[in-house]
């Protein structure tokens, strides 16, 4: 029995690295080791989280594990991670780029900053192993000198078990079941993602194809991120599209459930993603989905939807009026992304490719 310890700046129940360093618990426990959760800031529900600064003294001999979790930049894990005198593992989910906080949030611009930096510490520190939720993200930590005898693809474990099993909130279901044409789009309300070119693109969809659709724009909004959100729906003002754009804010699974289930279409426009667990979702959901290509966003998807090179809205609108009138083309879309899911996303493939990298860098675990 090992005894191992996951780090990661927060934890947070609607997060996709706290998702993946849940699943990685569930399973290493599951399998007969003693795992703690290590934060500086953390909201489970699921609790047993621990003070990051109680990482080292938790790893007491050099057969134990380190498993830090990248995606921001953070002193205190970089440092508990360059002074652990154990086996230590680097879960890379990618750092967004500073650019896209300039003006809205100058936090957030030293913090990504800082990560972007960290990557480069990181990759050439000669860890034990590194693994990364995509190949875009393992191509920069590779740029950046990690060895890629050491260095694996290991998607991020994620929820979409829970989801598919839990039931859909009849309300919202109940609400808009109304005839319109449904669309929608998952995550949080930050610049990286680019709501504002969806809701030009849903706009271009509704006055020249169909007047009779609303937009869900379902993910959390930030104080932090308060003028960004506050020029979405300036937008959706200034386009006349206020009532047929819904912003729902954080929502609880079976409301997410809801959304996609009532949605003929899941749309992405994010400009940076180093993975997209919204993605997978839409997938094991079986909504067809329309998306720009941006980043990690074509190699997730992989054939399973339609994928633009061109962030062009009027693509994107005919894109969405073809699947909606198309039916057998959108089932057969669904289908395939569904069969993607199963092959590459399900927490059964994904505890294979984590357990053979462990494997592949000599932890029996």
């Amino acid at each position: 029995m090992a005894r191992i310890a996951i780090l990661a700046p927060t934890l947070a129940s609607a997060d996709a690295v706290s998702s993946d360093a849940l699943g990685m618990r569930e399973l290493l426990t599951g399998r007969g080791h003693e795992v703690q959760l290590f934060a500086d800031d953390w909201s489970l529900l699921a609790g047993g989280v621990r003070h990051s600064s109680r990482t080292l003294s938790f790893l007491q001999n050099d057969d134990d594990v380190l498993i830090y979790h990248h995606s921001i930049g953070w002193d205190d894990g970089i440092d508990i991670l360059q002074e652990a005198r154990c086996t230590t593992v680097v879960k890379y989910h990618n750092v967004t780029p500073s650019k896209f906080f300039e003006g809205i949030s100058p936090s957030h611009q030293r913090l990504c900053d800082k990560g972007r930096f960290q990557i480069r510490v990181i990759a050439r520190s000669d860890h034990d192993l590194y693994l990364a939720a995509s190949a875009f993200n393992l191509g920069e930590l590779v740029a950046e000198g990690a060895s890629t005898a050491r260095a694996f693809v290991v998607p991020p474990f994620n929820k979409v078990d829970v989801l598919q099993s839990v039931e859909a909130d009849l309300e919202i279901i109940d609400k808009y079941a109304d005839g319109k044409t449904n669309l929608l789009m998952v995550g949080a309300l930050r610049p990286s993602k680019n709501h504002l070119a969806l809701i030009e693109a849903f706009a271009t969809y509704y006055y020249d194809f169909d007047c009779n659709s609303r937009l869900f724009i379902v993910g959390v909004e930030s104080d932090a991120f308060g003028t960004y959100s506050k020029s979405l729906k300036e937008l959706t003002e200034f386009l006349c599209l206020e009532d047929r754009v819904v912003f729902t804010g954080e929502v609880s699974l079976d409301a997410l459930k809801a959304y996609y289930l009532l949605s003929n279409c899941f749309l992405m426009t994010s400009d940076h993603e180093g993975f997209c667990v919204p993605l997978v979702e839409a997938m094991a959901l079986k909504v067809p989905i329309v998306a720009y290509g941006s980043t990690a966003v074509p190699e997730t998807v992989n054939g399973a939807g339609l994928v633009w090179p061109e962030r062009n809205p009027l693509l994107m609108a005919q894109s969405i009026d073809y699947l909606v009138h198309n039916q057998s083309a959108a089932v057969r879309l669904a289908i395939t992304a569904y069969q993607r899911y199963e092959q590459k996303f399900s927490n059964k493939t994904i505890e294979r490719q984590f357990l053979d990298a462990l494997l592949q860098a000599g932890l029996e675990l």
